[in-house]
Parts: C-alpha cells; structure tokens; sequence
C-alpha cells in the first residue's frame, strides 16, 4: 500500500509540475510574444495625425487611453472667440505627448511675415553638416531670431540660398504649403520681399517638429535644434507676445512672432506667431496666422487672446 501511495503522490506532483511550466511558458494574461509589433491606440482630434510620442500603450484600459487625450482646444471657446474677431484666422496644434493635431479655418496660404525667419534659420543650419553656423552668422542669427533684425534676416536668406535653398530645405523637411518669395526687393513693396513668402499653419508645425520632435530622420543634429530653441526662448520682451498669450512664467515657451503692413495705409495687416509650449503639464506646439487686422495691436491681441484659451484647453 505504502508503494502505492508513493506512486500516487509521484503522479500529482508530476502533474502539478508541468502546469507549472505550462503557465510560465504562457506568460500573464496572453502577453504578446517577443517581437510581435504592439497595436497602437489611434489619436483624435480634428485632423489627427498617427500614432506619436505619448499614445497610450496596448495594455492600457480603454478609459486610461480616453483620458490621455485632449479635446480639440481650437474648437469651442477659441473658435467663438474668433468668430467676433475682424480678420481672418488659420491655426494649428500639435500636442508633444499624445501625438494629436488640430486645425482651424480654411483659406489660401498667407504671408509669413518675420515669420519665415525661423525657416531661414533652419535652412542654413541644416548646411552646416551638423556642425555650428560660423561665428559672423551665430551674430546675425541671433539678431534676427531675438531682435527679428530685418537688415540680418536678408544676410542670412542669401547665406541659405536664397529663395532655392529655402525651397530645397522645405521638400526635404515635408513642408507641402510653403513658397518662398522669388524677390527681396520687391516692385511696390517697401519692405522685405522674404516677408511675402506664403505658409500654412501645418507647414510651421513641420518646421517646429524638426527642434522639438524630430522623428526618425532629423535633419539638425541635436546641438543645432537646442541653439535654435535657445535663441527662440530669448526674444526680446517686446516681442514676447502671440503663442505666449496666457502663459504663466516658469513655463518654457520658443516663439518667433512676424508682422507686416500689407497696405500702405497701415489698416492692413498679416500678425503671425508660432512656437513651442513646455510646462505646467502641457507640451505643445502651436502656429497661429492672421491677415486683414486694422491694426499691428489688433492682430497681436486676437493671436494673444487665442493662444490664451489654448493654453486653457490643454490643461
């Protein structure tokens, strides 16, 4: 009987064993095999692009992955506001963590402004192999991103090629909006003729992913895109206004702001900003384009009063 007994016991516990194994080998709750690709959860928003920085993980619950994203913040309150403002608005956002962008009205491409100092600025790093810009344009550069020299700004679109080479940087960065004015000096225009390069919303976006969220294949190296951000987080206090609007202090903001009369009376004018928005619990960027303002401070009020209820919204 004793025998018997033992070989009973020896049966269980060979069993026991091999569920043992079995469970091990299986793993918890289903886990995908090593090396079988992860099923994103997809964003949304108005025109939401795929999958970013920040999606939640397949193994989050459904209402974990709602809450991670952010209702369209150019939408509701932002749009309302726009819609008692004289003028006319494009806009777009981009959230770093969750990967969603929005759009906001419909229209043909506006002019850039000093604006379009900040794809100069890229163009020509992006020729330096990685490496820095020589010290004379370090001098210009500075002066056009933090003062938006005029004077250096022009220096530095021949530097980059001019109108071609903004172009050729543009197609290679996945700009699709975008055309660089064929004239700096300009028949009828008293200022500029870079000013009058033509843009979308998206456009500056694609331009602001390359410093902030450069994908697979940057085309800056590291130190570049922190020399340009650099020089983005330090604009003059006059010029600190647009997507700042309703920002706190502490928060890390890098902007470049344009403005432009589009008339000789001054009763017409292109106001744009864009930038990136770090802190606080948001990471965003944000491209904001406004034409027939009345006025300079119009046009500066409306892009601050926006930016201000985006900055609210993404809370």
């Amino acid at each position: 009987m004793r025998s018997a007994g033992r070989a009973i016991a020896g049966v269980v516990v060979t069993v026991l064993a091999a569920s043992v194994i079995f469970l091990a080998l299986r793993g918890h709750g289903g886990t995908r095999p090593l090396g079988t690709p992860a099923t994103t959860v997809p964003t949304t928003g108005s025109a939401a692009t795929g999958p970013a920085p920040g999606t939640p993980s397949p193994h989050d619950s459904s209402q974990d992955a709602a809450a991670a994203l952010h209702a369209d913040p150019l939408s509701g309150p932002a749009a309302a506001y726009l819609a008692g403002r004289s003028g006319t608005v494009l806009a777009a956002a981009y959230d770093v963590t969750t990967g969603q962008t929005w759009r906001l009205g419909a229209g043909a491409a506006q002019d850039e402004a000093s604006v379009v100092k900040l794809d100069v600025l890229e163009a020509l790093l992006a020729q330096q192999d990685g490496g820095p810009l020589s010290a004379a344009d370090q001098v210009l550069a500075r002066s056009m991103i933090e003062q938006s020299d005029n004077t250096a700004a022009t220096s530095l679109w021949y530097d980059a090629g001019g109108a071609a080479g903004i172009g050729s940087y543009n197609g290679r960065a996945g700009l699709t909006g975008t055309t660089p004015s064929p004239c700096v000096s300009c028949a009828g225009f008293p200022w500029p003729g870079w000013g009058l390069t033509t843009t979308v919303p998206q456009d500056q976006l694609t331009l602001l992913k390359q410093l902030v969220v450069p994908g697979r294949h940057p085309l800056l190296s590291a130190a570049q895109r922190s020399y340009a951000l650099s020089l983005m987080e330090n604009v003059t206090a006059g010029q600190a206004w647009g997507v700042s609007g309703g920002v706190p202090a502490g928060v890390t903001v890098a902007l470049k702001n344009g403005w432009l009369p589009l008339n000789d009376a001054s009763t017409d004018w292109q106001v744009n900003s864009v930038g990136w928005i770090s802190g606080d619990g948001r990471d965003y960027l944000l491209a904001v384009l406004s034409t027939g303002n009345p006025s300079e401070q119009y046009g500066i009020d409306t892009v601050n009063g926006m930016s201000s209820l985006v900055w609210s919204a993404l809370r």
